[in-house]
């Protein structure tokens, strides 16, 4: 039996729990008559345009884009083989021809998937093919997964969503940056996630870059009941004169007028008195996206190097899979526990406290096998390591997934929630006040407060009292506010806007259909795309914040609505789930696509597209002496040239000398 993995330690992980006997160049021989062999990711790439246009006119080697080959449609996808991987892609060959029966050990994902499927199907394979899948790769996850291998064909779905993925962003890509390139004479990259990510950013820059501060007040008075003082604040209510749209005070002259009223009062009534005991469970696991939002926060590292810090504890065997947008656990792991906190607490003995205090009766909400999908939340494994063989980096995330998976292992917080509502028997004001005590911190003595949290933990010791009860006003006064405007973006809550793109959507119906969690992008890619808009200069980071360039908010205006749209990019993903599930079929849904990048393609044709923040190589001194256009300087394949900016409408070109174009005379 063959197995192939995904990457080279998944292999070795997975041949010494089958039983290393030889170690070769791209294999290990196992026991029972196994092999283990490995991918290093894609083996495999859809080849480039130019395979499929033939004989072009190039330039330096590359071919000429030209509008007249435009849209670029595959009638037969082609893949080739990566320059890098050839030789063990030789490899795995040789070793298919003497296996009849092959384990896909492809990552727990749809591209794990696919990577695997497309090797074999490269290769012709004909023999039996298994799925093994497993979310770490410590010994007791492995030994699990090797026990309870399945039919490949029952993840087929996942393999079509994957390839249906792919060839999607190949069209958009490659077309629309080749006609928007065209069409502005400058390189211009759109993708089919990378322009809804960067239109995010780029209406978070402008609606704080429109943002007019605006001064506001707050009404307090102080009361005194027989236990005790207390300061209340006034409920802005439809009684209350000078509110904005908002609710906000902000009329200067009804500040006044309340206090006046106010000032001549004394007597009030406690007209409602709550004093309850509530809990907080503990919160849920931890995602991937999850992960680099809070290491963005607390230590301001970029969501592509927590995605690779995360990669490599789970190559260490120290922590699950990365790659995961769940919060829950199977499960089947709760008797785990033990074994997984006592290598928590050899890997890391500052958290042995902590630790001593879990009780392993307790069982959370993450426990759910419904709410698991492929993935399941980013816990530590039951594997220990040194803690002093870990970067600090690697041991501030490792520590953060630790503490939240110690945390399902503690009480609830608990706490009493105080609240006291005040009114003056001739006045329509209503004035309330809220208090908190804390009772038990239970899993709050391990994670650290939300910035909500600690608003609450600020919260006073309300007296006791009662409905009816009868208070006295000591003094009121007001307090002077600004609105502030919404925060920039950094990587870690860019990468929460994409997964949550629900809450920056407008239209009701579209927010309701997207609320259940299709977003942009996934899990895997969602770092890489902003990575690459940082690449493109599209986004550049100012201080921890990340902002959009003139460059990327031209890009953002020009593009048509549909391939920058955040919500057309989530209902693209929910697709390719229908397609993983087969309830839609890959075909229909590439279709649709390519009707409306022929459509726009079209439109593009006939316009030209000028790009702020980009330097044109359009002349601007010598023009085409037919049309009258701006001159482009190009290095052909017998040295440089000039051609009219209108081409293919105008094919007018001239010879250059030095940097100047030769005029043919007339």
């Amino acid at each position: 039996m063959l197995f192939i993995a995904e990457k080279p330690s998944v292999g070795r992980a997975i041949a010494e729990q089958l039983g290393i006997i030889h170690k070769s160049d791209g294999y290990i021989d196992c026991k029972g008559n196994h092999t283990v062999t490995w991918c290093f990711g894609h083996l495999f790439e859809l080849a480039e345009p130019d395979v499929y246009l033939g004989s072009v006119p190039a330039e330096d080697g590359k071919r000429l884009w030209r509008w007249e080959d435009l849209p670029i449609i595959p009638q037969k996808w082609i893949i080739q083989p990566k320059n890098a991987c050839k030789k063990q892609i030789k490899v795995i060959a040789d070793l298919l021809k003497n296996n009849s029966c092959v384990v896909n050990c492809g990552d727990p994902d749809r591209e794990g998937q696919l990577l695997i499927d497309e090797l074999l199907e490269y290769q012709k394979y004909c023999g039996t093919v298994k799925r093994y899948w497993c979310n770490a790769v410590d010994p007791v996850s492995i030994q699990r997964a090797l026990s309870s291998l399945k039919s490949n064909s029952e993840y087929s779905g996942m393999k079509e969503s994957a390839q249906a993925r792919g060839r999607a962003d190949w069209l958009v890509g490659m077309n629309m940056s080749r006609a928007y390139t065209l069409a502005a004479h400058k390189l211009i990259t759109i993708g089919r996630v990378q322009s809804p990510t960067l239109k995010l950013v780029v209406d978070r820059d402008r609606e704080i870059q429109r943002f007019r501060p605006i001064p506001y007040y707050v009404i307090k008075a102080v009361f005194e009941v027989p236990n005790g003082k207390f300061t209340a604040e006034m409920i802005n209510d439809e009684t209350v004169d000078g509110l904005d749209s908002e609710g906000r005070l902000i009329k200067t002259d009804a500040v006044k007028k309340i206090l006046t009223e106010l000032n001549n009062q004394q007597s009030a009534e406690i007209i409602d008195y709550s004093n309850e005991k509530k809990e907080e469970r503990p919160p849920l696991g931890l995602s991937l996206s999850d992960v680099q939002s809070k290491a963005s926060a607390t230590w301001g590292y970029a969501a592509d190097e927590v995605l690779a810090l995360c990669q490599s504890l789970y190559e260490k065997k120290l922590t699950t899979y990365p790659r995961t947008d769940c919060n829950y656990l199977p499960v089947s792991q709760y008797d785990d526990a033990k074994a997984v906190l006592s290598a928590v607490k050899n890997t890391t003995p500052e958290l042995a406290d902590y630790i001593s205090k879990a009780d392993l009766t307790v069982k959370t909400k993450i426990w759910n096998d419904a709410k698991t999908t492929a993935h399941h939340a980013i816990i530590p494994t039951m594997s220990a390591g040194a803690s002093d063989s870990l970067s600090e980096k690697e041991k501030n995330i490792y520590t953060l997934v630790a503490k939240y998976y110690i945390a399902q292992f503690y009480p609830n917080y608990q706490y009493n929630h105080t609240v006291i509502k005040v009114k003056f028997e001739s006045l329509p004001y209503t004035f309330k006040a809220t208090g908190r005590v804390d009772l038990q911190p239970g899993w709050r003595e391990i994670l650290k407060s939300t910035s909500k949290d600690k608003e609450q933990d600020q919260l006073p010791q309300l007296p006791v009292t009662a409905k009816g009860e009868q208070a006295r006003k000591i003094q009121a006064g007001f307090i002077q506010k600004t609105t502030t405007p919404p925060a920039k973006f950094t990587e870690g809550s860019l990468i929460k806007a994409m997964e949550n793109i629900y809450k920056y959507i407008d239209d009701p119906e579209m927010k309701k259909l997207l609320k259940d969690g299709d977003g942009i992008g996934t899990s895997a890619t969602r770092a890489g795309i902003i990575k690459e808009l940082k690449n493109r200069k599209f986004l550049e980071t100012s201080g921890k914040f990340i902002v959009s360039t003139e460059q990327g908010r031209s890009i953002v205006d020009q593009i048509p609505t549909q391939f920058k749209s955040p919500a057309m990019t989530a209902l693209f993903e929910r697709v390719l789930s229908q397609i993983e599930n087969k309830t839609a079929k890959a075909d229909d849904f590439l279709n649709l696509e390519v009707q409306e990048i022929t459509k726009e393609i079209n439109k593009v044709r006939n316009s030209k597209i000028k790009i702020d923040g980009i330097k044109s190589n359009v002349s601007q001194i010598y023009k085409c002496m037919n049309c009258g256009g701006g001159l482009i300087r190009r290095n052909g394949k017998f040295g440089y040239f000039w051609s009219c900016e209108n081409y293919p409408k105008c094919k007018t070109s001239y010879n250059d000398n030095n940097g100047k174009p030769i005029y043919k005379k007339s």
